[in-house]
């Protein structure tokens, strides 16, 4: 009896470690962005930006190329093709992004200028945010995450690239359009004019890490389609290109805390910062869903033509897709905007106006981890709910059919038990 229970014992406690280790990885990539935070935090002199590894280089150029490889490997070219000419997509991709978010931040702005008394707020934070929401999407985050969650990938693809073509063109302008009209934001509103060697930079960083990739991750795809398809199961190349989320954010954070910016603010000041990054990008995923998938009271119905075509339900896939790219902001092309347009300015007052910048693109990643579960089973239950419909329509016909003949099949039964009355 004795050894029956501990068999039982141990049984149980295997089950336990088991059930403990797939919740671990399971949950990968969160440990990986909290050691990541941790690394930085200890060695920051490590992978920041001209720091032991040249994280500039090595990180943001490595793993960046990367993940766009590994999406030229996955995505059919008939999608890619498809959606550059989205138009619809773009509209509220893109009109998030340059529109909606600037005038929702600039009225927080507003709003933190006038009930904040004492000062305890930087007005380079402020400043900051004013830059983050003017920035576009982000380059690799919302790619692999729309992945994760079974969005389209594709969309999120074509959109990255849409709006960091657009982002250096209205970035500069719009920032400081948007700025307070204080006098302690008049150091930002002198924004250096020739951002020649900025655009440069910036497309050319583009060019390398985002569309060669591509370019010839496609080129395989369609040489070696079969093949292609067998390495990127047999390897894992979907989790290698989200493990490079980890380094991109081990980066961002090292020269963070290498600048000692964030130290030199105020501890009222990062709780701010930390919570209001969190609350902004969830709120903003919900505005990006509910205007990408509006509830059946707000749809128009297809009587209103122009309405309708404004104002519809897009496919819970690309749905996914606008959630993860509407809300993100770029730290690629932020820091490098940020520093050319302030090039007069001292490094200290720079590194603190990057702060807003680099937590708010490293926490989208920690939120996006727990929204892709969300929209993931949103996603599933859509399906669900839509086959079962589909089953259910498919019944009622059976099942109409099939009364339709046994009803033919009575009268005739009844006609051939009288035959008198047909003669």
């Amino acid at each position: 009896m004795g050894r029956h229970e501990s068999l039982e014992e141990g049984t149980e406690k295997r089950s336990l470690l088991v059930s403990v280790a797939r919740f671990i990885l399971h949950q990968w990539l969160l440990i990986g962005i909290g050691l990541a935070c941790l690394l930085a935090y200890l060695f920051p002199r490590v992978a920041s930006h001209g720091g032991i590894i040249r994280a500039e280089y090595t990180i943001l150029y490595g793993a960046v190329i990367i993940i766009f490889l590994v999406s030229g490997l996955s995505i059919e070219r008939r999608k890619l093709f498809r959606h550059i000419l989205n138009w619809r997509l773009h509209i509220l991709v893109q009109g998030m992004s340059f529109l909606v978010i600037p005038a929702i931040v600039y009225a927080l702005v507003q709003l933190i200028e006038a009930t904040d008394v004492r000062g305890r707020i930087d007005k380079s934070v402020l400043a900051g945010y004013i830059l983050v929401a003017c920035l576009p999407t982000t380059i690799s985050s919302n790619v692999v995450m729309t992945r994760s969650a079974g969005g389209d990938d594709a969309a999120a693809l074509v959109e990255v690239v849409v709006g960091n073509i657009i982002g250096p063109f209205v970035t500069p302008g719009w920032t400081v359009t948007l700025l307070p009209k204080s006098p302690q934001h008049d150091r930002w509103r002198d924004a250096n004019n020739d951002l020649s060697a900025m655009y440069t930079n910036v497309f050319k960083e583009l060019g390398l890490t985002v569309l060669l990739p591509l370019l010839v991750g496609q080129l395989i795809r369609w040489t070696w389609s079969e093949k292609t398809a067998w390495v990127l199961q047999k390897f894992y190349l979907a989790k290698i290109a989200s493990s490079c989320l980890i380094f991109l954010i081990w980066s961002s954070l090292s020269t963070c805390f290498e600048t000692r910016a964030i130290n030199a603010l105020t501890a009222e000041t990062v709780i701010f910062i930390v919570l209001f990054n969190i609350v902004l990008y969830l709120f903003l995923t919900g505005v990006c869903f509910l205007l990408s998938h509006p509830p059946d009271a707000i749809t128009p119905s297809p009587r209103h033509r122009f309405l309708s075509l404004i104002i519809r339900k897009l496919p819970p896939v690309e749905t996914i897709a606008v959630c993860f790219c509407g809300a993100a902001k770029t730290t690629g092309l932020g820091i490098p905007m940020l520093y050319a347009m302030y090039d007069s300015n001292d490094l200290f007052m720079k590194a603190k106006l990057s702060v807003p910048v680099i937590l708010y693109t490293t926490e989208q990643i920690f939120c996006a981890h727990f929204m892709v579960y969300f929209l993931r089973r949103w996603r599933e239950n859509l399906e669900k709910k839509s086959q079962s419909d589909c089953e259910s329509i498919v019944d009622c016909e059976t099942a109409a059919v099939g009364g339709g003949e046994s009803e033919g099949s009575r009268i005739e039964e009844q006609n051939e038990r009288r035959p008198g009355l047909d003669a």
